[in-house]
């Protein structure tokens, strides 16, 4: 991740460019409890279930990466690969308010791509052949990675991008698995392009805490002001750090 020509001076993280990250999350439908501020011409949401131990949920599986720009083409890349619940479509049996009988519910990159994953058990082995002999289909050059075990802050998604989804999609109030499905890809589409390239920049200064904690996880999360040093237009595109502590 350090970018070994700077290691004399000031150590730098490379840009991450070709890093992507997936990783798979619950999304409930519902919280137990949650404010709305309506106009007084507005309809107060409602929505039921059985038992607040059984809301709604949906297992989604999300892919990003850090946004760019092509600089031969100045065409924007968002970051925001793809995301998919995993659950299928299957015909009704008789008429219902979802419908009538037998509606359906519910450039060439010539380099090295690292799929970063967490370590749960459902996952591929980084050295699953089969994975790695689609890898390489097309001129790609794709391989497997794991975060670091017992850091959670090392993955973009966990670090940031899942809490900002889940807040994002709770404002829509979805009262069907469809609604549902729709606000959580709504709120993907929608998060700020910059607020995802500050995610990965929180990844790497999570970075610099572990190194300076010797691998370990015992630290806060530092601020950065990211916001402001943004609109002053001083926002580095790679955290720098004291080579003290490589």
């Amino acid at each position: 991740m350090v970018d070994e020509n700077t290691l004399a001076s000031t150590p730098t993280f490379v840009n991450m460019l070709n890093q992507i990250h997936i990783d798979e999350k619950w999304f409930y439908m519902s919280k137990t409890s949650q404010k709305y501020y309506l106009h007084l011409d507005e309809t107060e949401p409602f929505c039921t279930c059985k038992s607040k131990m059984f809301i709604t949920k949906i297992m989604f599986l999300t892919i990003v990466a850090r946004p760019q720009v092509d600089g031969t083409t100045n065409e924007a890349f968002n970051g925001k690969i793809g995301i998919w619940p995993f659950m299928s479509k299957e015909p009704t049996k008789r008429n219902s308010k979802n419908g009538v009988p037998r509606t359906l519910e519910s450039n060439l990159l010539c380099r090295t791509i690292f799929i970063q994953q967490d370590n749960a058990k459902p996952h591929l082995d980084v050295n699953d052949i089969n994975f790695a002999e689609a890898g390489r289909n097309d001129g790609f050059d794709i391989h497997l990675c794991r975060q670091p075990p017992n850091n959670p802050d090392m993955n973009v998604l966990d670090l940031g991008f899942f809490r900002a989804i889940d807040s994002l999609q709770h404002q829509e109030a979805p009262t069907t698995i469809e609604d549902f499905i729709l606000a959580i890809e709504n709120a993907f589409q929608t998060f700020p392009t910059k607020e995802l390239n500050n995610v990965f920049l929180k990844l790497q200064s999570c970075m610099v805490e572990v190194m300076r904690n010797l691998g370990g996880n015992n630290y806060r999360i530092p601020h950065m002001n990211k916001q402001k040093l943004m609109r002053d237009g001083q926002l580095l595109n790679c955290i720098q750090f004291d080579s003290d502590v490589v």
